[in-house]
This record gives structure tokens, sequence and C-alpha cells, in this order.
């Protein structure tokens, strides 16, 4: 009996081990299998977006950002630049540059917040609020920088955010980073905006702050955001308001000024405006303009502000020298607003969609996201330097490709891009 059990133990003992092994050998196998790869989803969601006709390609600018210029080896004209009043190249800005280079540096050596805050910030700051007729202004380095760090600090846990639905990415991630409530009011939607407003009002606890944001311009559309209208209701809620006026600068009000000017508003009634010099002041950087209580809260405040290299101080020299250039030379202004009258009289002409634009923003309504591709491929191999816009940029019946005149456009330029829309337009059934 003894041998029996003794022998029975080794027999399962022995099995047992085997399974134990087998599944040991099995865990291993499958661990290596599935290792963890970091990087693998860098290919797969590039491949994704491929398939998808989702991902952007990337054309190379080989010249000056002008008129006409060489973009992947080819003169074309161009019409897809926020260089609206052709500032980027302007001998009196592009001096500027250089002499401050020469001056100051490449760099500023730290934040503006340690030991980096140089004169020509300083100056820069004063130069635009004067140019804005307004207290007090406060650069920073990019636009996205200025809605990313100005915006968290207005609105925190128990306060509430109401944005027009489509408003600019930085603009969504920055209310993202506060704690605030968030509300999306419809496009333009007055009486949405109003419901909102209403419904906050009742909330419990009621809450400490609210804040308007909105696009001045619309970039996908070039259409103008209600600005009285909002501001009527922020008045009657005593909520704050906030413009981004990134495309509305040296384009709309008294000699470019921007949207608050265009509305003749008061700065008690749009608290915070901000803008970018990247588009029609042609060179690089953000900014904010309001009150003076305003520009030192944001540069306690604003962390992209506070935490980030300066400005370098030729970018400060060259955006200072674009807002002269402006404030001497008014008709820029006028000159981009002659082109654009001019081309869209002729395409609307010619039986194209331009959507609801109030602006020198001019999209082509194309509708399927393959024909706003094909539209810009073909006017591409005529010389003409556009973008498709499309899903998920705009919604996926809604795509276009997006024209931008400037002021150094001349008839024949506009002539040339017309004459091209037309025959791709035929040929592609939108006219």
């Amino acid at each position: 009996m003894r041998k029996s059990v003794e022998k029975f133990r080794k027999k399962f003992n022995t099995k047992f081990l085997n399974i134990f092994i087998f599944k040991l050998i099995e865990w291993e196998v499958k661990r290596m299998v599935t290792k963890r790869d970091p990087t693998a989803f860098f290919r797969e969601e590039y491949e994704r977006l491929v398939k998808e006709g989702l991902n952007w390609e990337l054309r190379v600018l080989e010249s000056a950002s002008e008129p006409e210029c060489i973009v992947d080896g080819r003169k074309v004209i161009m019409m897809c630049s926020n260089n609206y009043l052709n500032l980027a190249t302007h001998p009196r800005v592009v001096q500027a540059m250089i002499e401050a280079a020469q001056k100051y540096g490449a760099g500023a050596g730290s934040d503006r917040s340690i030991a980096g805050n140089m004169l020509i910030h300083e100056e820069l700051d004063r130069t635009l609020a004067r140019f804005k007729q307004a207290p007090a202004s406060l650069t920073f380095q990019t636009g996205y920088m200025a809605n990313e760090g100005l915006i968290p600090q207005l609105a925190d846990k128990g306060d509430l955010f109401v944005s027009d639905e489509l408003n600019h990415g930085s603009i969504i991630d920055g209310i993202r980073l506060s704690h605030a409530d968030r509300a999306i009011y419809k496009h333009k939607d007055v009486s949405d905006l109003e419901r909102i407003l209403n419904e906050a009002e009742r909330h419990d606890p009621p809450y400490k702050r609210i804040w308007i944001i909105t696009d001045g311009v619309f970039s996908m559309d070039g259409d103008l955001a209600p600005l009285p209208e909002i501001v009527k209701l922020a008045e009657e809620h005593g909520a704050g308001v906030y413009v981004d006026d990134a495309h509305g600068e040296g384009v709309l009000g008294e000699g470019g000024r921007g949207i608050v000017s265009h509305f003749k508003l008061g700065r008690d009634q749009v608290h915070v405006e901000m803008g970018t010099f990247s588009k029609a002041f042609g060179v690089i950087g953000g900014h904010i303009t309001g009150s003076e209580d305003l520009r030192r809260f944001a540069y306690n405040k604003a962390r992209t502000w506070l935490l980030s290299g300066a400005m370098p101080p030729a970018v400060a020299a060259a955006c200072k020298a674009a807002i002269e250039v402006l404030e001497s030379n008014p008709q820029l202004v006028d000159k981009v607003w002659e082109n654009r009258r001019y081309f869209m009289e002729e395409v609307e002409a010619l039986g194209f969609d331009t959507g609801n634009t109030e602006t020198p923003i001019i999209p082509i309504m194309c509708g399927r996201s393959k024909t706003a591709r094909d539209l810009a491929d073909y006017l591409w191999k005529k010389g003409i330097f556009v973008l498709p816009i499309v899903y998920p940029m705009v919604p996926r019946d809604k795509a276009r490709i997006r024209v931008q005149v400037c002021a150094k456009h001349t008839r024949e330029h506009l002539d040339m891009a017309i004459e091209a829309l037309k025959s791709g337009g035929k040929d592609l059934g939108l006219i």
C-alpha cells in the first residue's frame, strides 16, 4: 500500500511540475510577443491619417513670402498666406530686425519674468497699446501661447466659460486647461448664447465668474463674430468678454486696429483683445490688450509667459516696426479690401459659392473633400498655390479651398487665379 501511495505522489508531482513549467513558458512567450512598444503608434496613427485622407503633405517655401514665390521648386502665385499686408518683407521691418540683432544679440538669455525683459520688449508693448488706443498691452512668444497661458487663469472651479462652437483650437485648449465649467453655443447664434447665460444664472451655487470667448474673424469661413450683441448680453449678465482677433488685425477697424475698433467698442466692454503678429503684421508673436490691471495680472499668472524664454529681440523690433509701418501707411488696409472686392465680384459672377465670408478670407465651397483636393491640385498645376480645407477641420460636406488676398496682389495675379478657378470649377462641376 505504501509503495502505491509513493508512486502516485511522485506521478502527481511530476505532472504538476510539467504543467507549471508549460504555463511558465507560455506566459513568457506571451509576454515577449505582447511586449509594450511605446512608439509603434507614431507610424500606425500616420498610416491611418493617410488611409483616411486626413494627413498634411508639407510643401516647402523656398523664397520670401511674396505674392509671387517659389514653392517646391515652382514659381507660383501665393493665395493662401496670412501675410495680408505683405509686411513680412517690408524693408523697414527687415532692417529693424537686422539692427536689433546686431545691438541686442540673437536671444534675450532668459524669460522676461527673470532677466530677459529687454527695453525693446517694453517698447513693443507700449507701441502696441498706442496703436490699439488702449491703456496697456503685453506680448507673448506666439498667439497660441497667449490663449493657452491666459485663458486658464481667468476662471477656475465654480466659474464658467461660454465658447463659440467654431473657436480656434488654441481657445479650446486654453479652456480645457482650466477647472471651470464650460458651455458651447451654436456658431454666432446670439439666441443660443442668451439661453446658456440664462441657464447659468440658475446654477447652484451661483457662478462667481462667467467669460464669453469668441474668435473675431473665424479663419475657415471669414465671417465676423457678432461682437456688439455679445457685449450687450455680457453686460446684462456681468460676464467678461474675450475676443481672439488674430485674423482681424491689420484688416478690420480704423487703420487696421482690429475688431474692437471696427465695432467702435470700448475697453470696458471687451475686456481682453488677443491678437498675433504672425498674420497681417508679417512676423511672429502673440499679444493681449486691455487695462493696466489685465497686463499686470497676465504677467504674474500666465505660465506660458512666465516660464518661456523671451521673444528674441530682433523679432520684437520687427513687430514694433510693422506696427509703425501700418500706422504711417493705412492705405495698405484699403488695398487689401480693394483686392478682396474685385476677387469676390469675379468669382461670385462665375457662380462659385463663397459661403458667409465678410473678410479677405474667401472660401470656395466644394462640398466633398475629394473635390476640394482635386481643385487645389488643378490650381497648383496652373501655378496658383492654395490649400484644401477638409474634414475634420470642417464638416464632411463643407470642404473648401481657402483663398486669402493680400495688399500686393496685382490685378494680373488675381485674374490668373480667377481664370484658373473658372476652368477648374467647370471641370469639376462646381460652376
